[in-house]
């Protein structure tokens, strides 16, 4: 039987508009290629080089278009990369420590935009490593503004502490040295009370840390909980045997998604940043 010339045609799939679409889409014809009866080489190499410039372009983009950082900021992060990290191994419990823990130019800047969004005067911040967050927060606040930022390693602490000292937002930022989880409960016993908490410290303690912000009278009633590599290298999707992070992290998102008392989005920046706001009143 023919078709109905008149009948309406099935919707066609929507093309891909954004970058990690079209790369999808670029590697889905690659794959096709490489599986095809008549494999093309050249064409598989075109597409390739296609895809490649589309994914290494993308990090210096955004680096281009976004405002720069500030001298002080430059600074700290050239300290951190000319920094021999291997000879400290993590103390208190943290895990080793390497320079890809600083969060960088555009994440440091994101965190700026946010401040100012959200008019934060008190921020708190769980896992400082040397101190780029914490400081790019701290130039945005207002002059009466503070940053308490908890660290567990005493090195990566002392090593933030003397970068501040050489600034002139530093004094702004009230380190604690110790682990987070006992350093939280003492600031819920004297009533501190934050409009923006960013989370970067060990996975395995995220649920931990959100809980006591959330539970513990740390947030403020419009407060915004920001939790750094909620995406972990795509481990919570990709990997058949995730390493620990990786589990860790697939439980905390998960965690958060069925929480009824929040919201969030997640913002595939860097290795991921989640964004959660509290929607009921406790």
């Amino acid at each position: 039987m023919s078709a109905d010339p008149d009948a309406p045609s099935a919707p066609s799939a929507p093309r891909p508009v954004t970058p990690m679409g079209i790369l999808v889409g670029k590697l889905g014809d690659l794959v096709d290629l490489l599986d095809g009866p008549d494999r093309d080489d050249a064409a598989v190499r075109r597409g390739i080089r296609d895809a490649y410039d589309l994914a290494a372009g993308l990090d210096p983009y955004l680096g281009r278009c976004t405002t720069p950082e500030s001298s002080a900021l430059r600074s700290l992060a050239a300290a951190t990369a000319a920094h021999d990290w291997s000879r400290h191994a993590g103390s208190g419990g943290a895990a080793p420590l390497e320079q890809e823990m600083l969060s960088g130019h555009v994440e440091g800047q994101l965190l700026k935009m946010l401040v100012h969004a959200t008019r934060a005067r008190r921020v708190l911040e769980v896992g400082m490593f040397t101190g780029y967050s914490a400081l790019a927060m701290a130039e945005a606040l207002p002059d009466d503004g503070r940053v308490v930022a908890c660290e567990v390693d005493a090195h990566a602490a002392e090593f933030a502490e003397r970068c501040f000292r050489a600034t002139d937002r530093g004094h702004r930022i009230d380190v604690h040295v110790g682990p987070a989880a006992a350093t939280l409960a003492e600031l819920a016993t004297v009533g501190e009370v934050f409009d923006l908490v960013f989370i970067d410290a060990d996975k395995g303690g995220y649920l931990g840390y959100v809980t006591a912000v959330l539970d513990d009278g740390l947030l403020a009633p419009h407060g915004l909980i920001c939790v750094d590599n909620t995406l972990m290298q795509g481990q919570p999707w990709t990997c058949d045997e995730p390493a620990a992070n990786g589990v860790a992290i697939a439980a905390f998102n998960e965690a958060v998604a069925t929480d009824p008392r929040v919201e969030q989005v997640v913002i595939p920046l860097r290795d991921g940043l989640t964004l959660i706001r509290r929607v009921d009143r406790p």
